[in-house]
């Protein structure tokens, strides 16, 4: 087989940049460990940037995400029992942020490709990269049943997250890792529930951080953090309800609807940047270069900013003969990926019990949300960041 620009990952993001370059001319072709079941059953985030919905727009895939979206201009901050908001089209200059689940959106990429006749193979194994540095064009293999494919390409683009064979293609003498690994994780709960708050409700408390969030109306998301040392067996639908309860504002949790939890998981917090983010002929991006805690709904929008600077890197390459964005790329993307970086670490920071924390440090968390609320430019950075800043 023969393409111009080979993406691993069948994900929202090789998903999504498949779909914008067929739109321009531009030949890909998606290889997927996983099924197509499996990719669309993953629960994920569901906080996108207006610069994500606009990319969504330009794939031909936003009538959907349009019609079922809930657009949210703010969301509440709790602070052991007290609710202040945060209005973030106030404090970003009209910006909001759209909810949209991203099981969804995975969904509309895929129909859109199907639509377009893209090639996307799953269930590959054996994926490997070969002569991604050398001045002849790469190509890659994978394994289907008994027999090894080949695919001849100009480019690859490694967006198969973390685990996934495209970082690992770079050598360990040019590649640099910078990790963080919170001492805690997020149990989270989907229930086909009314959410208890049109918005979103971040919530600090002596036991522990929750957070209230929704995919729909009828569909609710909550999450309360919980020792690494937890594992969803040790949680109960009941035992996770009422400790969400005791996290919350007393008016909030005595309206909060409660049901089965469709879905349940315990999700590490961590904190991981690769670079650089291109070698040779290799492109990495969204989880395969870097991780956020999810506290600042960054993880998705950064890998769309990725997207961004990748698809029209390709285009300028393609139709202008133009190099440019291809060279800046990995300087580029990291740019914004740290400060998406210092964000959702900032937020992790403000918002969670930290174990064996110091009392200095527990007066330095009331302080610094104190002086959020007391600031219009504390709240504007925060804002600002939130609904994304520009590409």
């Amino acid at each position: 087989m023969k393409t111009q620009v080979c993406i691993i990952g069948g994900g929202p993001s090789g998903l999504m940049l498949s779909q914008l370059l067929h739109l321009k001319g531009i030949d890909t072709i998606v290889l997927e460990k996983q099924s197509r079941e499996y990719v669309l059953g993953r629960i994920r985030a569901g906080v996108l940037e207006e610069g994500f919905a606009k990319l969504m727009r330009e794939a031909q895939c936003g009538e959907r995400m349009d019609s079922e979206c809930e657009v949210h201009h703010g969301f509440e901050i709790s602070d052991n029992g007290v609710l202040q908001r945060v209005d973030l089209t106030k404090h970003s200059g009209g910006s909001s942020v759209v909810v949209y689940g991203q099981t969804e959106l995975t969904r509309d990429l895929y129909e859109a490709r199907d639509r377009m006749g893209g090639k996307v193979i799953h269930n590959v194994e054996d994926v490997v990269l070969h002569d991604l540095s050398a001045d002849t064009p790469p190509w890659v293999t994978y394994r289907d049943g008994d027999e090894i494919q080949r695919i001849d390409c100009d480019y690859v683009i490694g967006a198969d997250g973390f685990h996934g064979v495209s970082r690992k293609s770079i050598p360990r003498e040019v590649l640099r890792e910078y990790e963080k690994v919170y001492p805690f994780g997020w149990l989270g709960v989907l229930s086909r529930t009314k959410p208890v708050s049109p918005e979103l409700i971040y919530a600090r408390h002596a036991r522990g951080f929750a957070l209230c969030s929704l995919r729909s109306q009828v569909l609710s998301r909550y999450y309360i953090q919980v020792p690494l040392t937890d594992t969803v067996e040790d949680w109960s639908d009941e035992a996770f309800w009422e400790e969400l309860k005791r996290r919350l504002p007393k008016d909030v949790a005595a309206a909060l609807e409660t049901g089965p939890s469709i879905e349940k998981s315990i999700a590490p917090l961590r904190s991981f940047v690769a670079e650089p983010m291109r070698w040779g002929n290799l492109f990495l991006a969204g989880d395969a270069a870097h991780i956020v805690p999810p506290t600042g709904a960054r993880g998705l929008n950064s890998a769309a900013s990725d997207i961004y600077y990748l698809y029209h890197a390709m285009l300028d390459h393609y139709h202008n003969c133009d190099d440019t964005g291809l060279d800046q790329y990995s300087q580029k993307a990291l740019a914004r990926v740290w400060k998406a970086q210092r964000f959702s670490w900032w937020m992790t920071s403000l918002l969670h019990t930290f174990p064996d924390s110091a009392e200095y440090d527990r007066k330095l968390q009331d302080t610094d949300l104190a002086y959020l609320f007391s600031s219009d430019r504390a709240l504007g950075s925060l804002a600002e960041n939130y609904v994304g800043l520009p590409f």
